[in-house]
């Protein structure tokens, strides 16, 4: 064999190694949320990671409506990793309300970073406060999302019936933000980390001032029915471009959950991949900043923990069982 073919059957080899090796990973389906919130992009900096530093395997994450539809996904083995609200998986866990009678084969990987119910609208629409929402075309949530899950529950608290007391739309947040823009919306509910997406882009819309309806008066009636998942909090001043007042919101944690099949030593590495690379997440979003192991607790995630992450958080000194 001449020295080009042998050069040349020495680069086939390498390649089809390259392919083997490659179709030999473990895919890794992460589920997030839509495209103008939090979920999507953080879901995307940890599939980065995941790929890069979890010897084996590759992840990839998918865009969804949110944590319902993440849950259900995960109940048809369709998903691996997801980031969902505490009251969602909780749901989930517990095989009641939108998934009454199917329980969810789901376990808390971490306690994330706070999510804020953001309750959106502009200047010159009569919203001052959250019963002026009465008679206004209103979105709360995507179908199959948590912020529909939590925003029906903070009518609720507020005596008010979304299916009868507003002009009720089923939007993503970004969609909400731009039928807000052409004058077709006047409110919509997205509960998410600071700062989203669709709410900075309304915000930064020329002509446009935005206004944060006001709702913590609405979590002790929340967690009088639904139990301690909720909390009052605040956006602060100037997250959003014209926001120049502290509103006060209902708040609820964000949870990294994994299938409850996993393997044990893989649940472990990816919470280990996550901590030692936590500054390449919050270079995605400064969300991820608020990833901390102070803020593991049963009480926090609701629901159990994977064995993997007990044993991880275990090693550096918290006991969540």
């Amino acid at each position: 064999m001449n020295t080009t073919i042998r050069i040349a059957a020495l680069a086939a080899g390498m390649m089809a190694a390259g392919v083997c090796a490659a179709q030999d990973k473990v895919m890794i389906s992460i589920s997030t949320g839509p495209t103008g919130g939090v979920y999507y992009p953080l879901g995307g900096g940890i599939a980065n990671i995941l790929s890069k530093y979890v010897p084996g395997y590759s992840a990839n994450a998918e865009s969804t409506a949110g944590s319902v539809a993440n849950l259900q996904l995960m109940s048809q083995k369709k998903s691996d990793i997801a980031l969902t609200m505490a009251d969602a998986a909780w749901d989930g866990y517990k095989a009641q309300g939108k998934f009454s009678g199917a329980e969810v084969p789901v376990r808390a990987l971490m306690v994330a970073y706070p999510n804020r119910m953001h309750a959106v609208t502009v200047e010159g629409r009569g919203i001052n406060s959250f019963t002026d929402l009465k008679g206004k075309r209103v979105s709360t949530g995507a179908p199959n999302s948590a912020t529909e899950l939590m925003t029906q529950r903070l009518f609720e608290a507020y005596g008010m019936d979304w299916s009868k007391d507003v002009r009720r739309e089923r939007l993503t947040p970004e969609k909400s933000a731009d039928a807000i823009k052409d004058g077709k919306l006047d409110a919509f509910f997205f509960v998410a980390g600071i700062p989203t997406s669709s709410v900075t882009d309304l915000a930064a819309t020329p002509g446009t001032r935005i206004k944060l309806i006001d709702h913590a008066d609405g979590v002790e009636k929340m967690t009088a029915k639904h139990g301690p998942l909720y909390v009052r909090d605040v956006i602060p001043a100037k997250s959003y471009p014209g926001q120049e007042q502290v509103n006060h919101v209902a708040t609820v944690w964000n949870l990294l959950v994994a299938h409850r099949d996993m393997p044990d030593q893989l649940a472990y590495n990816i919470l280990k991949t996550i901590f030692d690379r936590k500054d390449d997440l919050v270079l995605v979003h400064k969300e991820a900043a608020n990833f901390d192991i102070k803020t593991q607790s049963k009480a926090a995630a609701t629901i159990p923990y994977h064995p993997g992450a007990i044993k991880y958080f275990a090693e550096k000194g918290v006991k969540l069982n």
